[in-house]
């Protein structure tokens, strides 16, 4: 697990003013990555420092860092994230500090690395890394309770829930970054007492507030990674939602799970918080006395510690008609990641456990992050109770499921005393109508 260290300090400031005012995501103490251009350049790997972005070719062109420092700016200076995620943590730790001491007021390279700047307006972003394989787990017991309780009120938690960390093989072909447009999927769907599906544009489309969890160097097929090692195979952490057609879903589910219904698209944000920087915001692993344990090979000392992310989500919901009178979206729900039942650690020593290999650049989603009351759901399955109560507009609109022209835009950030405010950004994405028949 990472400990803290220089760069987490909260009295750091950088030469660039607009990163110390206390309010912007990407201070000194964040430096998130992401791959970048624009107009008429290539994609190369950027760091976010107030609201410029570190460009991590010019970094490398300019010989201002040394060692595996430079040795990590130059691989994250391609058009994909992938080779600077297969050097390992001690490789984005030499950055990260690098970045970190050479954006420091005072510092002796800031004119060198003045020249490496960028401003993010007027910049398009990509998928940061080549995904070979996303894995979307369903990692909030809120969430499983809610969804389990529309359809086995009296049963609403399988009893593997607290045993197994449950997860799927999702489509990363889809996976598309802020600022796409998503197109309302087709499929089949089985009406209430109808005799046979019909086929169409879905009528149930939701949202999943999700955090994504990009793996950086891999394993060996064959080989587990144990729980006290399986962070420094982490690289970091993004928002992730998981689009989902919630009427398909409930005719193709069973009997091996979501299909259509979750392929056809799953939006993340650009920027990647480190691992690193997010080590202040760490929180214990809290389970109520009753439940089981976890079985050992899931279970540490520093994971009951230090296993959780005290991170904030929230998601806003902009109609058409709020767009076009120039209205901002209406907070739907807020919610945190530290109700997740499991940890980042503990879904990758079970992924692995098998001796399932895991690759630079993997994706994992940790499943809907819903909280324990009902302002806290993080999907509008929940939020309308399955679309028996609507939910409310500030401007007078009313929703049970998204309709076409919707805006979703999910962000997150991390605060506490004593630390620095650091964000993720934004996920945004705009449901566009069904193609045509």
């Amino acid at each position: 697990m990472t400990r803290l260290n220089e760069t987490h300090d909260p009295a750091l400031r950088s030469w660039l003013a607009h990163a110390n005012d206390g309010q912007t995501d990407f201070p000194i103490q964040n430096l998130p990555f992401a791959i970048f251009r624009r107009d008429g350049e290539a994609w190369r790997g950027g760091v976010a420092i107030g609201r410029d972005i570190i460009d991590l070719a010019r970094v490398a062109q300019t010989g201002v860092f040394s060692g595996l420092a430079a040795q990590a700016a130059a691989a994250g200076a391609q058009d994909k994230l992938n080779a600077l995620m297969a050097l390992g943590p001690h490789a984005w730790s030499a950055l990260r500090l690098a970045l970190s001491r050479g954006l420091r007021e005072g510092s002796p390279q800031q004119e060198a690395l003045s020249q490496c700047l960028v401003a993010q307006d007027g910049v398009v972003y990509d998928v940061a890394a080549r995904i070979g394989d996303y894995t979307d787990f369903y990692t909030s017991i809120h969430h499983a309770t809610n969804i389990g309780r529309q359809f086995r009120p009296d049963n609403p938690l399988l009893p593997n829930y607290k045993w197994v960390p449950i997860g799927y093989h999702g489509r990363s072909s889809s996976i598309v970054v802020s600022g796409h447009d998503v197109q309302r999927p087709l499929g089949q769907t089985m009406p209430p007492n109808a005799s046979a599906p019909v086929f169409g544009p879905c009528k149930r489309l939701d949202i999943e507030l999700e955090m994504g969890i990009f793996i950086g160097t891999g394993n060996p097929q064959g080989e587990a990674i144990a729980m006290g090692e399986a962070e420094d195979h982490v690289f970091g952490l993004c928002l992730l939602n998981d689009w989902s057609a919630r009427d398909i879903q409930g005719w193709e589910y069973q009997p091996l799970g979501p299909f259509l219904s979750k392929n056809f698209a799953s939006t993340i944000s650009p920027w990647i918080v480190t691992l690193e920087a997010l080590a202040p915001y760490r929180a214990p692993l809290t389970r109520p006395e009753e439940d089981p344990q976890p079985l050992p090979y899931l279970d540490s000392p520093t994971n009951r510690t230090h296993g959780a992310l005290d991170i904030q989500l929230q998601v806003d919901l902009q109609t058409a008609h709020m767009r076009a009178r120039g209205e901002a979206g209406a907070r739907i729900s807020r919610t945190n990641y530290r109700h997740a039942y499991w940890t980042v650690a503990q879904m990758v020593a079970h992924h692995t456990v098998n001796g399932c290999n895991l690759q630079p650049g993997d994706l994992f989603g940790t499943g809907t992050l819903s909280g324990p009351t009902l302002d806290q759901a993080a999907a509008l399955i929940e939020l309308t109770e399955g679309g028996k109560t609507p939910l409310q507009l500030p401007d007078g609109e009313v929703r049970t499921y998204l309709e076409d022209g919707d805006t979703v835009t999910l962000t997150g950030w991390c605060e506490k005393p004593g630390a620095a405010r650091i964000g993720f950004g934004r996920c945004v994405g705009t449901v566009l109508p069904a193609r045509p028949l």
